[in-house]
């Protein structure tokens, strides 16, 4: 009985004592502690505890206003080095140098806030996660209400398909089962009761006197009582995990890594000069003009715009390829990532249950094509197809179970077509597959009793008249149903069962017995123990399929040098039987279940981060094994589609959600959305994560060798006592014409091949590491050396220096057109890569080539750049000169592929001649 009295007047809340565990306190208790009645709450006492705990909704952060989002794109390191050096130019009164360098930041800005806003715009709320109507009694009458009106002491009435709209104690229950795979990852539903008291240490999965916000009734009815609302239901405490920072992307961290680094060498040039310039005799202002001429040559002003472009474009690739971006530096995290840590249910299985494999008496094992609701497919022994009496079987088995069956399918009818329990489902499409109407045999074998499945009598049974006779179908445990059973060996086919078990599949054994018209005893709901001398007709193996391209799919990340663990809510032998199919683990060792991961929470994660298997696990175990991998030093890609995944999608380096059968609250806490919930899909992310993050090396490689020739002519002018070569006008110009544009076109460079060939990249490798330091230094040395050899042999033959200026600035535009053929690719030679894969780049460089030339005619323009047409017989001279750099960089190519391939010969055991084959 419940609690009979309710004391409005008491100004205590239920929450302002402190939160019990409701499964641990048996129906009276928890009625007494919340201080209701049978006839739930009075209007009255709801509107009191409503407007005392608050709606029953997640609390939700304020949206992100447009100026959060602009700011956002301005919290950069580099952006921050870029703003001091405008500040300074415009202290100085050098109003071209800041507009410019104001001007890339807005563009930048404006770039990167439209690409969030529009993903801030398409992202669902978590609060729709538990936005339902809910049947309520209040004042002792059902009434229809919001469930953001649910408060705790309220009883709910609810059916099968009904959303659960808070934590509920159940009261009573008729047949209830509840789909809680969002919560718990459990794939199979799962039985609930009113039941006694449970044990306070129940995990979440196993409290089956609860059900839980977020999941739905999948079949049968109850009366239950609200416990908790809002944040304090488990899915609130979900999203309270949510609230933790998100880790930043690592493409953030590296840049902003370069950034600091840049600055530093910023600083230091900027301070040689400084130091050498008064020993020269050049006055204060004039150094300072020289410093600040020096740091626009060193800052990459253009990085962030192409960054941002380049991953823009990134993004509209994934989007082709079924990955939606909701944070641009997301966009080459999967590149970057070295685990994909990856829920069972629904991404690498198809969340629909499926009879796999049977087992008939006289002839053993049979296999069942098709996977979920197809229903076109065939049974066959080793490939061969059945024999007639096999067929007939088979087709016996599955009419049985199809009768005691309370499910709807509609092969024609799609989603609309089908409802009810996942066993009952796969039991109807086995029957179509088998040739059967189900329709029709319903109508031709009328139902005249039965009796619903349970968790306490692990059958279900039911009576049908097929005209000539009575039949009695049972279908349940194999361990229930065989000691029913006569003429068979009962302990050869448990045997047969637990092999079936051990490879993944959950085995239900199906039987019959012909009752005589005025035997009525097997219905009798006191007869349980008088259901024998049935016929065993065989056992089914069910299993969640898995996805056709799955396996493929953990192949090839693989390939990539990217492992794969699951992570999964089922019991370990499972587990484990599904990671076998799917090539992730084969051994015992490789599983490790949720308690031993509770059990290292306060130890070494090491066992965590060498498992290959998670299985058993809850919420809060997958945050841990998401942080145990981090500190391991992984960069981590978590993939789910529950509410349970959302507080480890959010934690991880890269979260993944499903979009299409995923939750509002994965969606939510997820950097990538998968549109067709397809994991190969993720394959595909990691090709075009390190496609960007190799067309942003090229762009950094392009801008940075561009800055080290600038730095370079100055420092070596100055050391030479040679004038300044280029003016701080000059060099704004330089830098916008030759990297205004071609760095933007280079950011569109297409994949290169083998991108999946190649392991991921350390974790805490540089953007600018050993390779780009080579490339740079050796391009733009030799961009350095030769313009200032140039500069200083026009400074010798008597030319002015305004005339030597404007020689040396169409020389390094020249340079730096010529160079940005070098920067399509770090290892392949310039001319292997066809002029057509990027016609951007080529009439970005004709395009800028032409605007300097232009620049030289036109007036007023040429006058504030000191420009002036160049003689034929000059550009005879420059042509050849600034193609110096694409033979010194191909040559170093050519050295870096020849001493590669002769190492992978070497440890093949050959030699470079012959191949490396033994």
């Amino acid at each position: 009985m419940l609690h009979d009295e309710t004391r409005g007047g008491d100004d205590r809340s239920p929450d302002a004592m402190a939160e019990p565990r409701w499964h641990a306190l048996d129906v009276p208790a928890a009625a007494a502690r919340l201080r209701t009645s049978s006839a739930g709450l009075s209007n009255d006492e709801a509107a009191r505890r409503l407007a005392h705990d608050g709606p029953n909704a997640l609390p939700q952060p304020p949206a992100r206003s447009i100026a959060a989002i602009v700011l956002s794109q301005l919290q950069s390191p580099l952006i921050y080095l870029l703003l001091a050096a405008a500040a300074v130019s415009f202290l100085l009164g050098e109003y071209d140098d800041a507009g410019f360098i104001f001007l890339v930041l807005t563009i930048n800005t404006a770039v990167g806030a439209t690409q969030e806003w529009r993903a801030e715009a398409n992202t669902a709320a978590l609060r729709s996660a538990i936005a339902t109507v809910a049947r309520v009694l209040r004042n002792g009458a059902v009434k229809r209400l919001d469930s953001r009106q649910l408060v705790p002491g309220d009883v709910v009435l609810l059916e099968g398909g009904d959303r659960i709209p808070a934590d509920l104690r159940i009261l009573e229950a008729n047949e209830v089962q509840a789909d809680e795979s969002s919560l718990t990852g459990e794939s199979l539903p799962v039985d609930k009761a009113a039941g006694e008291a449970l044990p306070a240490d129940t995990p979440l999965a196993e409290r089956l006197t609860m059900l839980h916000a977020g999941s739905t009734l999948q079949r049968g009815r109850a009366r239950a009582l609200v416990v908790a609302t809002g944040s304090r239901t488990e899915l609130g405490a979900i999203a309270g995990a949510l609230r933790v920072p998100a880790a930043k992307p690592p493409l953030t961290r590296r840049l902003d890594r370069f950034a600091r680094m840049l600055g530093f060498v910023s600083l230091a040039l900027v301070a040689a000069v400084i130091a050498l310039q008064p020993g020269l005799g050049h006055t204060l202002s004039e150094t300072i003009f020289v410093a600040i001429a020096l740091a626009v040559a060193i800052i990459p002003e253009g990085l962030p715009v192409a960054v941002t472009i380049a991953l823009s474009i990134a993004t509209r690739r994934m989007a082709l390829r079924n990955v939606i971006v909701r944070h641009l530096p997301a966009v080459e995290g999967l590149g970057a990532c070295t685990v994909v840590a990856t829920d069972k249910t629904g991404t690498l299985t198809m969340n629909q249950l499926t009879a796999k494999r049977l087992w008939l008496p006289q002839h053993g094992f049979v296999d069942v094509d098709g996977a979920g609701f197809e229903t076109r497919a065939r049974l066959h022994q080793d490939g061969v197809t059945l024999s007639e009496t096999a067929h007939g079987a088979a087709r016996a088995l599955a009419r049985s179970a199809a009768l005691c069956n309370d499910a709807d399918f509609d092969p024609e009818g799609g989603a609309e077509g089908r409802s009810g329990d996942a066993v009952d489902l796969a039991f109807l499409v086995l029957a179509v597959k088998t040739g059967l109407d189900t329709g029709l045999l319903r109508k031709t074998a009328r139902r005249i009793a039965d009796r619903p499945f349970s968790a306490e009598r692990k059958y279900a049974a039911s009576l049908h008249d097929h005209g000539d006779g009575h039949v009695l179908h049972i279908k349940g445990s194999a361990e229930v149903v065989l000691p029913l059973c006569e003429g068979v060996d009962g302990d050869h086919v448990l045997r047969l069962a637990d092999e079936m078990a051990s490879h993944g599949y959950r085995v239900l054994a199906v039987a019959a017995r012909i009752v005589d018209r005025t035997d009525d005893r097997g219905v009798r709901p006191d007869l349980d123990g008088d259901l024998d001398r049935l016929t065993l007709l065989g056992l089914v193996g069910f299993i969640d399929p898995l996805r056709p391209e799955a396996k493929q799919a953990v192949a090839d990340c693989r390939r990539a040098g990217v492992s794969v663990k699951m992570i999964t809510g089922d019991h370990a032998a499972t587990a484990l039987a599904i990671a076998r199919e799917l090539g992730i683990a084969d051994r015992p060792e490789e599983v490790v279940t949720g308690r031993e991961v509770a059990a290292a929470e306060s130890g070494s994660g090491a066992r965590i981060a060498t498992a290959s298997v998670f299985a058993r696990v809850e919420p809060a175990h997958k945050v841990r094994i998401v942080e145990a991998l981090k500190q391991a030093g992984h960069v981590v890609a978590m993939t789910g589609d529950g509410v349970n995944d959302a507080p480890a999608l959010h934690r991880a380096d890269l979260g993944v959600a499903m979009g299409r059968d995923g939750t509002d609250a994965a969606r939510d806490a997820a950097d990538l959305v998968l549109a067709d919930d397809n994991f190969a899909s993720i394959v595909a992310g990691i090709e075009e994560g390190r496609a960007a993050y190799a067309n942003i090396r090229k762009v950094i490689y392009l801008l940075i060798a561009t800055g080290t020739a600038e730095a370079l002519i100055f420092l070596l002018a100055l050391a030479a006592g040679l004038p300044i070569p280029l003016t701080a006008v000059q060099l704004l110009w330089l830098n916008l014409v030759t990297n205004g544009v071609q760095d933007v076109a280079l950011a569109a460079e297409g994949s290169e091949k083998g991108l999946l060939d190649k392991p991921p990249r350390p974790p805490k490798e540089p953007v600018f590491d050993r390779l780009m330091i080579r490339e740079t230094l050796l391009s733009g040395a030799t961009m350095g050396l030769v313009c200032t050899a140039a500069f200083a042999w026009m400074i010798g033959q008597g030319l002015s220096e305004a005339a030597a200026r404007n020689t040396l600035l169409f020389l390094m535009v020249a340079f730096m057109n010529v160079h940005v053929f070098n920067c399509r690719s770090e290892t392949q030679s310039t001319f292997r890569i066809p002029l057509s894969a990027n016609w951007p780049l080529i009439a970005a460089v004709a395009g800028a080539q032409a605007v300097h030339v232009g620049a030289a005619f036109t007036p007023g323009l040429r006058d504030v750049l000191g420009l002036a047409p160049l003689p034929l017989s000059e550009w005879l001279l420059l042509v050849p000169l600034a193609l110096t750099v694409l033979a010194t960089v191909e040559i170093d190519k050519w050295i870096r592929r020849a001493t590669k391939s002769a190492a992978r010969s070497n440890a093949a055991g050959g030699t470079p001649g012959d191949g490396g084959r033994l």
